[in-house]
Parts: C-alpha cells; structure tokens; sequence
C-alpha cells in the first residue's frame, strides 16, 4: 500500500494559500480517481481507495503544517505502511511557481511541515514531490507570502503543476520512483 500526504492548513481561510498546494494535488488525485477523503482520524481527512491497480492512502493532515508529521506517523502505523511507500507533496519557496522537482531524500529546507514529518518518522528517506511557489519579490514576511494567494497571472502555472504533481504520482504507483524522477525532472 502506497501512501500520498498533501501537505497544507486546515480551513477556508488557508484553502488556496501558496502554503496550501499539497492539499491541492491530493485533491486532483481525489476528483480524478473519484476517491472521497471522507475518513477522519489520525488528525487528519484521508481516503482508501485504489489507482492504477495499487492501494492507496491519500492523507491530508489537519494538524496545521508544523505539525504534520502528528497526523502521518500513527496513520502509518495502523496500515503498516513503509517508508519507501510514503511521498510527501509540498510548497518549495526555492522552485519557480509552476515548477514540480521530485527527490528521493532530504533535509527540511527550513520548511517546517516537512521538518516535523522527519522528527516523526526519525528518517530523512521519504519521498518527495516539491511544487514551486516562487519567493516574495517584494519586502513580505516569508509567512505572509506562503499563506497568501497566488496571484490571478500564475493560476494557469499553478494549475498545470497541480496536475503535472499529481500525474508523477499516478506514474509512481506502477513505475519505480528512480524512473518518475528522471521523467518529470527532466
């Protein structure tokens, strides 16, 4: 079984925030593959379904960001999920809006969901599918900038990484990571 976390902040307040497109990938994988996220539990909304003939969980934790790794580790657990089966989708400050980059491993960044996530699981070895959201241009607060909209002129970037994010993870699920990478960071 495969686990998916979109990484984001619970609310209409938050819900097309910069900070929040994780939980839109989860949600184009979810319309596309009629998967409702009607279980709550774990600290977070998840479905259980099936796509491209593999198990699999969709999470989208509501423990804010800085907290996400309270919603993934005992969802793990209760499903035995390895970690080599667990890919963490998320806003990078450090890619260009619109750009996807996929990663084996790594450290947080400074991004502080993904820093939890490691603290819980004790691991840096999971699997990464990092959506780009640019940096501020202007004198902004870094927090200002991820929990705010993106503007009207990069919704049709956004949009496309969406489903370009959510098309490495459908690949994902019959093809070896190693082999989505080379595909989609090319």
């Amino acid at each position: 079984m495969k686990c998916i976390v979109g990484l984001g902040n619970p609310g209409k307040k938050y819900q097309h925030t910069r900070h929040n497109i994780g939980f839109m990938v989860i949600d184009e994988l979810s319309k596309r593959h009629n998967l409702d996220l009607n279980k709550d539990k774990f600290k977070g909304n998840y479905a259980l379904g099936t796509i491209n003939n593999e198990k699999v969980i969709l999470l989208e934790p509501q423990t804010y960001m800085n907290l996400s790794g309270e919603s993934l580790r005992p969802l793990m657990d209760y499903y035995d999920v390895d970690i080599e089966d667990v890919a963490v989708i998320y806003d990078d400050l450090d890619l260009p809006t619109g750009k996807i980059r996929l990663r084996q491993k790594g450290g947080h960044g400074g991004h502080n969901g993904i820093r939890s996530i490691i603290d819980h699981l004790g691991t840096k070895d999971f699997k990464r599918v990092r959506l780009g959201v640019g940096r501020p241009t202007n004198p902004i607060p870094v927090v200002d900038y991820v929990l705010g909209a993106f503007p009207k002129e990069e919704q049709d970037l956004v949009q496309e990484s969406i489903e370009k994010a959510a098309d490495a993870c459908e690949r994902w699920l019959e093809k070896p990571f190693v082999e989505v990478m080379n595909e989609f960071n090319a």
